[in-house]
């Protein structure tokens, strides 16, 4: 199988169900977003502030682009659906896994998006950001697995047998 990348909303466990199932199926797993910080020496809201939204894309676009890894659990920024380089080299080198969760899941779990380092336009919402971003991980996903109604182990099962029945109708 080739690599797996989550895509979905800030907070909606990328890298929690990722690390998850990268030690279930004994894949690696890498945090694009670590390693945006470690290559700029900043934290992404430090680079947001800095560099705009655009630069930080921009940045965000070069190193998930550069991401070269094999039988790797990866898991981008929500941000990265802006990066088409990004997604291409995504699409051609893995499965791409939505993470879906209502707005409202969403809301509930971030209680402050600018310190997370989510990229907000001036004036922009978390339900605007929830409504952009939505159209775009649905056009991207390979897979979506809902997570409304889902314990995090319940979630990381579906993950898993979704992953399970692909392999064996591509073999």
């Amino acid at each position: 199988m080739k690599n797996i990348v989550f895509i979905g909303m800030p907070a909606v466990g990328k890298s929690t169900v990722g690390v998850v199932v990268a030690k279930r199926l004994g894949y690696q797993f890498v945090d694009t977003d670590l390693l945006i910080q470690k290559e700029e020496n900043r934290l992404l809201k430090e680079i947001i502030a800095e560099e705009g939204i655009d630069g930080f894309l921009k940045i965000e676009d070069r190193v998930n682009s550069d991401v070269n890894e094999e039988r790797s659990v990866i898991s981008p920024g929500g941000s990265v659906v802006y990066c088409e380089n990004a997604m291409r080299h995504f699409q051609k080198t893995g499965r791409i896994v939505y993470l879906k969760a209502s707005y409202e899941t969403i809301n509930q779990r971030i209680s402050n998006a600018k310190n997370r380092g989510v990229v907000l336009k001036e004036g922009q919402t978390l339900k605007h950001l929830y409504e952009e971003r939505t159209a775009l991980f649905e056009k991207y996903a390979d897979i979506t697995v809902s997570e409304d109604g889902r314990s995090l182990e319940e979630t990381i099962e579906a993950v898993l047998r979704v992953l399970e029945t692909e392999e064996n109708v591509t073999e």
